[in-house]
């Protein structure tokens, strides 16, 4: 998925829609476990010789739950907005005056650039840092690894404080 800034000046704006596939671009690794195409809806805009991006975003998508490993599938929609212009990224110099949109510009050295690295940027930071299959997840023992939420397990996880074990041994009955 290309944008053409020369055509984009000249048309002032085009309506991207489609299915990307982003399954070169996406990690399988960590919590992400697959995920489905991709649908855009997005606007593109010339304003003030910047290219401006908005729409949305969804997917689908499948991640480990954080306390059982269970797979979670998730469907997110996901707000896009970029703005695009075309040159070197200089340097500014700070300056009390100086406006804040500057940092959200990104800077493309050619007439046509890939969209799809900041559609899967966009989707990467969108997924749930710590997805749970449920509120109420149960997770997984410490000691045998049974999943809670299929069987309750009979193993022991009561700590005890290592600096405190000597006690223990003080109020057993002495015999």
């Amino acid at each position: 998925m290309f944008i053409h800034l020369k055509d984009l000046a000249s048309k002032g704006m085009i309506r991207i829609e489609g299915t990307e596939d982003l399954t070169g671009i996406l990690p399988k690794s960590g919590s992400l476990i697959g995920h489905g195409p991709l649908q855009v809806r997005l606007e593109a805009r010339n304003t003030a010789g910047t290219a401006e991006v908005t729409g949305e975003l969804d997917i689908d998508v499948e991640q480990s739950c954080s306390r059982c490993l269970s797979p979670v599938g998730q469907h997110l929609t996901i707000p896009f907005h970029e703005t695009f212009v075309k040159g070197e990224n200089q340097e500014l110099e700070e300056s009390e005056d100086e406006d804040q949109d500057e940092e959200d510009v990104l800077y493309v050295s050619e007439d046509r650039f890939e969209l799809k690295p900041f559609l899967a940027e966009s989707v990467l930071m969108a997924l749930p840092f710590i997805p749970l299959c449920s509120e109420d997840c149960q997770g997984l023992c410490p000691v045998c690894g049974t999943n809670r939420n299929e069987k309750a397990c009979e193993c022991k996880t009561e700590k005890v404080d290592p600096r405190l074990a000597g006690l223990a041994d003080f109020f057993k009955d002495r015999s």
